[in-house]
C-alpha cells in the first residue's frame, strides 16, 4: 500500500468543521478508513481578556483550511475533491503536494504518532473527565475512541444543548 502524507484542502471559510464531518462520513459509507486516516481541523488555545477576566478559548489555527491524512489516489482525491465546502487541494493547479517533515513539526503532527496506535486506561461508555485545555474539569460518557489519533468523544453540554467534543487520550483521566 501506498505511503499517507499530510495534505492541505482549502475550504469556504467557516466551514471546516462542516467539511470535517462530510469527510469522515464519507470514509465510513464507502469504507475508506484504510486509505484516509484523519481529517483535522488544527485549533489553538487562545487567552483573552473579556470583563477583566481570563477567559481560554479555542481558535482555528488556519481559518479556511482543513488537513488530511492520507494515500492519494483517484477514490481518496475524488472524495475530499467532491465533498461540500471543499474548493481544492493546495497545490499547483489541481495536483496536491503533501506538507513535508518541516511543515508538520510546528503543527504537532509526527509522522509516528499515526502509524502507531494509542492505548487507553478507559473504554467506550467510561465516564472521563478533562485535566486540560478549554474543557479542563468537564466529566462526561466516552462516545467514540480513535486508537489511531490517540481521541476520544465525549458529549459535553454547551448552550444547553450536548455537543460532541474530541479530546486527546492524555488530557483526560477515568473517573471511578
Amino acid at each position: 500500500m501506498a505511503e499517507a502524507n499530510w495534505y492541505v484542502v482549502h475550504t469556504y471559510s467557516g466551514y471546516e468543521n462542516k467539511v470535517k464531518a462530510n469527510i469522515e462520513r464519507a470514509i465510513e459509507n464507502r469504507g475508506l478508513q484504510e486509505e484516509i486516516l484523519e481529517v483535522r481541523v488544527p485549533m489553538e488555545e487562545v487567552v483573552e481578556m473579556k470583563n477583566g477576566e481570563k477567559k481560554v478559548s479555542l481558535k482555528k489555527m488556519f481559518p479556511g483550511y482543513v488537513m488530511i491524512n492520507m494515500v492519494m489516489n483517484d477514490d481518496t482525491w475524488y472524495v475530499v475533491r467532491n465533498t461540500r465546502g471543499v474548493t481544492g487541494f493546495v497545490g499547483p493547479g489541481s495536483k496536491p503536494v503533501p506538507l513535508t517533515e518541516a511543515e508538520m513539526k510546528p503543527l504537532g503532527i509526527q509522522k509516528e504518532s499515526v502509524s502507531q496506535g494509542y492505548s487507553a486506561n478507559f473504554k467506550e461508555g467510561d465516564i472521563i473527565k478533562i485535566i486540560k485545555g478549554a474543557w479542563k474539569d468537564t466529566v462526561g460518557a466516552v462516545q467514540k475512541m480513535d486508537y489511531m489519533k490517540g481521541t476520544a468523544t465525549i458529549n459535553v453540554e454547551m448552550f444547553g444543548r450536548e455537543t460532541p467534543v474530541e479530546i486527546s487520550f492524555d488530557d483526560v483521566r477515568r473517573v471511578d
